[in-house]
């Protein structure tokens, strides 16, 4: 089905509903929505909209709808996979001032937020009455709650804690339509007919623009260890992941980084680490809890299955300040990769198992098309972000062939039991290997869940599946 442009009419209708001071057309002002932190890639919407409540939502969706002008919403724009990215132009909604933290009941455990709330500010608001939110993906600073609903993002600490989708109890949508709901209760328990709070969790804003959020709370945890195992390799430490949850231990975080990604920070950002010769690969791995003796039990236990796969030393923060420092090695390992190289970032996810395997494969496939790759991840999830470098490809190969081998690292992460994304999502730049993953039926149930939702295909079109 065709779009239609915004004419002046309907831009005079648009500047009603939300003020003039909301509407942006200007192509300079513009360009700060036409990208997100997907490589290099840029779409211009018509107009850009910062609405700042439901009403004016609703109302924007039903005007588009009833003319068949496409909307994109968006969050921060820190989104990797080209969600947020406006390919048919139309009408892009900013989130930016859906921000205020609503409620934060103490006696019940959860909290009510806007969407635009970035997640660093809000983790710090509960925080401070001595809760936890524990979803922090590495954008935690930026990202806003909204775009981590709808990507389904996650973070280091889901390992112990769990993902986002249990911490989500109930959702404001709009519709396409313009009709507003909540999709479930703000209970814990949920057997009411279909979970529509899951269903949009994940959804990319293809469904419906989530406007307000309903979160659970946990106790925050008193204490926290955290150690900086070295390995040999890449292998060993990958090994290493899963005869820690064997061991009977689930750390709050445990991360991996290969050799490369460290070069990368000590190079490019000025951290101040002693990088030793023998050293291929780490382990990040934080243990927390309210019981001094249980955390230094089980770090105990850790480093009895360290031992087990040559680890080569292990290093205890010794103060918040160095744990801080080991968090923001990781931390800015992602930016320091992607200021400084031509790259592209693929999120795979296996059993934890099946590391070893992957990485392994991922460093063979590179070396058959000619690319360099630094990986790193929450290896406690199997989630391993690969970022791949050109180095010595050229632009003919890495324009035409790079995609021969993001085909055969996606083909070998599906051969070991996993999928595409674990926390990035699909979006515009990874719906073309879906079908490596997911038959026909997938794609048919999907495109009738979008149908029933956006009869008119007008929310987020092109993301996901064609």
């Amino acid at each position: 089905m065709p779009y239609n442009h915004i004419n002046q009419d309907l831009l005079n209708t648009i500047t009603d509903i939300v003020g003039a001071d909301s509407v942006i057309t200007g192509q300079t002002e513009i360009e700060n929505y036409s990208h997100d932190e997907t490589e290099d890639l840029i779409y211009y919407p018509e107009v850009v909209v910062k609405p700042q409540n439901t009403d004016q939502i609703a109302a924007l969706l039903k005007l588009c709808n009833a003319n068949q002008i496409p909307v994109t919403p968006r969050g921060a724009g820190t989104g990797l996979a080209g969600g947020a990215l406006p390919v048919n132009g139309g009408l892009l909604i900013s989130m930016e001032r859906f921000n205020r933290i609503i409620a934060i009941d103490e006696q019940n455990l959860q909290a009510t937020v806007e969407p635009g709330v970035i997640t660093e500010v809000f983790m710090n608001a509960v925080a401070e009455k001595n809760l936890l939110y524990p979803v922090d993906p590495a954008s935690k600073g930026s990202c806003y709650i909204g775009g981590n609903v709808a990507n389904c993002s996650g973070g280091p600490r889901v390992v112990k804690y769990g993902t986002i989708r249990e911490y989500i109890l109930n959702l404001e949508v709009v519709l396409p339509t313009g009709e507003v709901i909540w999709t479930g209760a703000n209970t814990l328990k949920y057997a009411s007919g279909y979970n529509l709070t899951q269903l949009l969790i994940g959804s990319e804003g293809t469904l419906g623009i989530v406007t307000k959020i309903v979160t659970k709370l946990i106790p925050r945890p008193t204490q926290d260890v955290l150690m900086l195992a070295s390995f040999a390799s890449n292998e060993d430490a990958c090994a290493a992941v899963s005869a820690i949850f064997r061991a009977g231990v689930v750390p709050s975080a445990l991360e991996f980084m290969e050799r490369k990604g460290i070069e990368w920070v000590i190079e490019h950002d000025g951290i101040a680490f002693d990088l030793k010769d023998d050293i291929g690969a780490f382990l990040l791995i934080e243990v927390d809890g309210s019981n001094q003796d249980v955390i230094f039990g089980d770090c105990e236990v850790i480093n009895g299955v360290l031992e087990q796969y040559n680890c080569k030393d292990v290093l205890f923060a010794d103060s918040s300040a160095q744990k801080e420092e080991l968090w923001r090695i990781r931390r800015t390992m992602a930016v320091s990769v992607k200021s400084n190289s031509v790259y592209k970032e693929e999120d795979t996810v296996v059993p934890r198992a099946a590391l070893p395997e992957l990485i392994n494969g991922i460093k063979q496939i590179g070396g058959k098309y000619g690319f360099s790759s630094v990986c790193y991840g929450h290896a406690g999830d199997g989630n391993l972000h690969v970022n791949i470098i050109k180095a010595g490809m050229s632009d003919e190969d890495w324009n035409n062939k790079l995609k021969d081998g993001i085909t055969e690292i996606f083909e070998l992460t599906i051969s070991l039991g996993g999928t595409l994304s674990g926390e990035h999502g699909i979006g515009l730049v990874q719906k073309n290997y879906m079908p490596l993953k997911y038959s026909d039926v997938h794609f048919a149930i999907w495109k009738g869940i979008k149908q029933t939702f956006d009869p008119n295909n007008i929310l987020n079109p092109g993301k996901i599946f064609n």
